[in-house]
């Protein structure tokens, strides 16, 4: 992981806990120079305050995490070396311990083990050759802990950037599929109302002159699709917009208005045949939706592109699924419009299945849902 991968730090370069940072380590380095100058041994007073600016900026610089922070680091930890004159009970130290704590926090795990190896052999040299003196070793354990502590706080830094994105990515899924699952039914709302209504309007036209009662039946009838379609639109459009957790009072159609489907398209001139075999009304809900979705787009695209073929529509309920044929004798076609994809990805969504081609002379759509729906599936 490089710098530029790093967690975020828990605040920016600008602000009220930035300056209190600054504050701290200008804080410990000034601690630190006062009590070296009580000692007569230590550094004169220029030599002090130019390596306690130093390291105050090269610390701002750090904080700001400006690269190469290994260098801004090294810059700051000399000002510090400075100011304690190789004493180990300066307090000036823990500015090495915050170092420690800020690069294993906000940078990558090599800058931050570098840094901590780097002062670890600093401290260990001072022990063993330069001015012996066991408090080195509360340091080196203090830039050790300082360095692990940073580590993990780092790492959960990582871990709730993830989840956020991980949150964003599963949020924007809902939404496309929540979008595909709205354009799913409006599209099979309006092409079904639209194509059974240009049917009767069809009809109209042709009988206005001959059989007048006959033609204001159809548009009659065209005028009463169009209402229910706006209805259902509408509904839709409701639950999009209703954020309450209530469900929808509208009941949604299922296996009991095959029959009313059937008898729509065949009142609008369309020549199919239903059957049934079975009891398909243990159906769940949801399969009865989806088989009469499947249905109504089957015979919309029978209508639409082969009209006046006839269409033979069947259900099959067995053991443990229910199959829906329909079968017609119109011309094939591609199998590449978005009513396929939308019967597909319904039949899909139940563990179940859909396929549609040519078969004979027609073109043959073919659905199997499980009579038992997966846990989870919509």
């Amino acid at each position: 992981m490089t710098d530029s991968d790093s967690p975020a730090p828990p605040f920016g370069a600008s602000g009220a806990v930035f300056w209190i940072a600054v504050a701290v380590f200008a804080g410990i380095v000034a601690v630190g120079a006062w009590l070296g100058q009580a000692d007569s041994s230590g550094p004169p007073v220029a030599v002090v305050v130019l390596a306690a600016a130093v390291a105050v900026a090269a610390c701002v610089q750090l904080l700001r995490r400006q690269r190469p922070l290994l260098l801004y680091a090294a810059i700051a930890s000399a000002g510090i070396a400075v100011i304690a004159a190789n004493k180990s009970s300066n307090p000036v130290w823990f500015a090495t311990c915050l170092i420690a704590w800020w690069c294993a926090l906000t940078s990558s795990r090599r800058v931050a083990v570098t840094y901590s190896v780097a002062a670890i052999a600093f401290f260990t040299a001072q022990w063993a050759w330069i001015a012996p003196d066991h408090g080195w070793g509360a340091w080196i354990g203090g830039i050790t802990f300082t360095t692990l502590a940073g580590v993990l706080i780092g790492h959960q830094f990582e871990l709730v950037a993830q989840l956020r994105a991980a949150q964003a990515g599963l949020a924007a899924r809902a939404r496309a599929e929540e979008r595909n699952r709205i354009a799913r039914d409006l599209h099979d709302v309006i092409a079904h109302t639209l194509t059974v209504s240009l049917l009767h309007v069809m009809s109209a036209r042709l009988a206005i002159e001959h059989d007048p009662d006959d033609a204001a039946r159809a548009l009659a009838e065209a005028e009463r699709l169009s209402r229910e379609s706006l209805a259902e639109v509408r509904q839709v459009a409701g639950l999009v917009r209703d954020t309450s957790d209530s469900p929808s009072q509208s009941p949604l159609p299922g296996t009991a208005e095959l029959p009313a489907l059937i008898s729509r398209f065949q009142s609008a001139g369309a020549n199919v045949t239903f059957a049934v075999d079975g009891d398909p009304s243990r159906l769940p809900a949801t399969v009865g939706l989806a088989l009469y979705r499947i249905l109504q787009e089957a015979l919309t695209n029978v209508v639409k592109h082969a009209p006046g073929a006839p269409v033979t529509a069947r259900v099959t309920v067995a053991s443990g699924q229910v199959t829906l044929d329909v079968d017609s004798l119109g011309p094939a076609g591609n199998g590449t419009g978005l009513g396929l994809v939308s019967m597909r990805e319904r039949a899909e969504s139940l563990g179940g299945s859909c396929e549609a081609g040519p078969s004979g002379a027609g073109w043959l759509v073919r659905a199997t849902l499980p009579l038992a729906v997966p846990e989870g599936a919509a």
